[in-house]
């Protein structure tokens, strides 16, 4: 209680900091902005990074003891956290001003996503307030930016808190389908759920972010938890309605197909995968021609972009080589760990065990990582059965607590 006490003071000033955590402020601070914390507590960056560290050791504190809470206990402050974060203004990226760009850029303005970038429409109110990817092409799934052009529509303030809402919904989502595969698979549902939910890195950039990674993961672990049910049925097609929203929910497919236990469970998930990817790949080409394609190559692209907190480029700087040999090892590293994990599989293997492996290696080996990324991992990692895989996703949580906190 002590530590979920600590945790829920700690969160007032991570959710309501005030403008100078907000990017995008400087383009003008309107209400809308804010929302309703207004100018907020006034945190600096380095109290706001301070907090941060409390906050993860709290959460690790009620990670450690959420049995001895109990479900409701847990349940009912995942609730107030997500809640908290929800009615925070975007905190700490502008990833959410691409998203409104491209949704208006395709609704209001009628020109392609994924031909035009937010570049094109200057004094747009949601366009003037992206930088990172204003001159960048949508690089998002085409189930995820045809299901934001009615944002375009109603206006950039009704459109940020309806991503808010869109992120929030979908952590509450992720943390109930968490304690339901750990109840099935024999795991203490009130520690997984916690280990989730409660992270501070799914509160402050997940939610407050707001970023589309929850609403990916919400369909990768929806999948997971029909692939392993009695029924079976949509497993497949909602694991390809996770890649249509961000390309690395992928990386799941082959696992469990691999994992199925016959021949005819392998050609149900691989029958609903193939339907599904050519009614989304149908609807994609129609409203966005052959364009929309280039969010595959967009994942490669991706790796010119070097985050210095990323593992290669930690890695390059401990041992005084070059970054190029460093990404080179890890991405042979991490392809051979990909080909064992696949051979485990068709073994025998936990493919969802395998999974969370896959998931972490590639948050290792990737060049271009950021915090609201470990979210890919998390809910496959709390169900996972593998105290190691824990143990390395908390400690590259913990690494990443600083990105993204001004200074």
């Amino acid at each position: 209680m002590l530590a979920l006490g600590t945790l829920a003071v700690v969160a007032i000033p991570l959710a309501a900091p005030g403008a100078e955590l907000v990017p995008g402020s400087d383009a003008g601070s309107p209400r809308w902005l804010l929302g309703v914390y207004g100018n907020g507590l006034g945190v600096g960056g380095g109290a706001y990074l301070t907090a941060l560290w409390v906050a993860f050791a709290a959460y690790l504190g009620v990670v450690a003891c959420a049995g001895a809470l109990g479900r409701r206990v847990i349940r009912w402050a995942i609730v107030g956290g997500v809640v908290a974060f929800a009615l925070a203004p975007p905190l700490l990226s502008l990833d959410v001003f691409s998203y409104i760009a491209n949704a208006r850029l395709g609704a209001l303005h009628g020109l392609n996503p994924y031909d035009f970038a937010p570049a094109v429409i200057p004094h747009d109110l949601a366009a003037s307030r992206v930088e990172d990817y204003r001159h960048t092409t949508s690089v998002y799934g085409p189930l995820f930016t045809l299901a934001t052009y009615p944002l375009g529509l109603i206006g950039v303030p009704g459109a940020l808190w309806a991503l808010k809402a869109v992120a929030a919904l979908s952590v509450l989502g992720i943390a109930a389908l968490v304690a339901r595969l750990a109840a099935v698979r024999g795991i203490a549902p009130a520690p997984a759920a916690a280990l989730v939910a409660l992270n501070p890195l799914v509160l402050v950039h997940v939610v407050g972010g707001p970023h589309n990674d929850g609403l990916m993961v919400l369909a990768l672990l929806a999948g997971t938890a029909l692939i392993l049910g009695a029924s079976e049925a949509g497993g497949g097609a909602s694991l390809i309605a996770g890649v249509a929203v961000k390309v690395p929910a992928a990386l799941a497919a082959p696992f469990a197909f691999l994992g199925a236990e016959t021949a005819r469970r392998r050609a149900r998930l691989l029958a609903e995968a193939t339907a599904a990817a050519a009614v989304i790949a149908g609807v994609g080409l129609a409203v966005f021609g052959t364009s929309a394609l280039h969010v595959v190559s967009s994942f490669n692209d991706d790796q010119h972009r070097v985050s210095y907190h990323g593992v290669p480029a930690t890695a390059a700087r401990i041992g005084g080589f070059d970054l190029g040999i460093a990404r080179a090892v890890l991405a042979a590293a991490y392809g051979l760990l990909v080909v064992w994990l696949l051979a485990w599989t068709a073994r025998g293997g936990d493919w969802v065990r395998a999974t969370a492996w896959a998931v972490l290696g590639l948050l290792c080996a990737t060049a271009h990582l950021n915090p609201w990324y470990l979210v890919w991992a998390l809910p496959l990692v709390a169900v996972a059965r593998d105290r190691t895989l824990v143990a390395l996703t908390l400690a590259l949580c913990a690494y990443q607590l600083s990105v993204a906190v001004p200074t």
